[in-house]
């Protein structure tokens, strides 16, 4: 039932695509104040490749917000996205984020210090967009923030695949710049205890953003589109409920 209310929320919202990809813009719409809703909070890094942050913004949330607010019910503002640095004292009204392309995130100190202090006040980071090798810089990068942290694979019969959509089989994605980067499923947890809070699920060798930005426009396989949104719905309202 769900795949197929997935298919008929695609069509309508290609239209906002054409001619349009994010890409790395430099333009970041002002944040909206605080008003009861659930909105949208992205990463921006300052320092290392300093577009790669905005890859895929706004239109990957626009269109995952549609379907999040057709599937889920929630209340929420589906045309803006919050943007912060992770120093930014703003961050700590949100209790999940999203950070992209990771294999170009260099943090500073003083962001290193501000994700640490946010994870430890109960934040939720959903991180995607890289592949192969690429895991170096990122795993670099996070232990200026944890440095030793444990990164433990996700299985199937983690609840995080069940939080909305079950979710049974992990190896049917991959990421788009190659059909080899088959998807794996890694989480980082306080105190490197894989039975106590989670503090980030990472989407390796994948790109949900970048499957949600173009579902509407046929670049990739529905099936690709509509488990991209299975995966940042279920990662998205777990964060929320832990």
């Amino acid at each position: 039932m769900y795949a197929v209310l997935l298919l008929c929320v695609l069509a309508p919202i290609a239209w906002s695509q054409r001619g349009f990809r994010g890409g790395g813009r430099e333009y970041v719409m002002p944040n909206a104040p605080y008003d009861g809703r659930f909105i949208f909070a992205r990463i921006r890094y300052t320092q290392g490749y300093r577009l790669a942050w905005a890859v895929d913004y706004p239109q990957m949330e626009r269109n995952f917000l549609i379907i999040l607010e057709d599937l889920a019910s929630l209340v929420l503002n589906r045309t803006e996205t919050n943007v912060y640095t992770l120093d930014d004292p703003g961050l700590a009204k949100h209790t999940v984020a999203w950070l992209t392309e990771p294999s170009f995130w260099v943090p500073t100190d003083a962001e290193a210090k501000g994700l640490r202090d946010w994870f430890t006040r109960g934040g939720f980071l959903i991180i995607d967009d890289f592949y192969f090798q690429q895991w170096d810089d990122f795993e670099r990068s996070m232990r200026m923030v944890l440095p030793d942290a444990r990164f433990f694979r996700l299985d199937a019969s983690h609840p995080i695949f069940k939080t909305f959509f079950t979710i049974t089989k992990l190896d049917e994605m991959h990421h788009p710049s190659s059909t080899a980067a088959r998807a794996e499923y890694w989480a980082i947890y306080e105190n490197n205890d894989p039975n106590g809070r989670m503090l980030s699920v990472i989407s390796y060798n994948n790109d949900i953003g970048d499957y949600m930005e173009w579902s509407g426009d046929g670049w990739y396989p529905v099936n690709l589109s509509n488990n991209a949104y299975k995966y940042a719905t279920n990662f998205l309202l777990y964060g929320l409920m832990h």
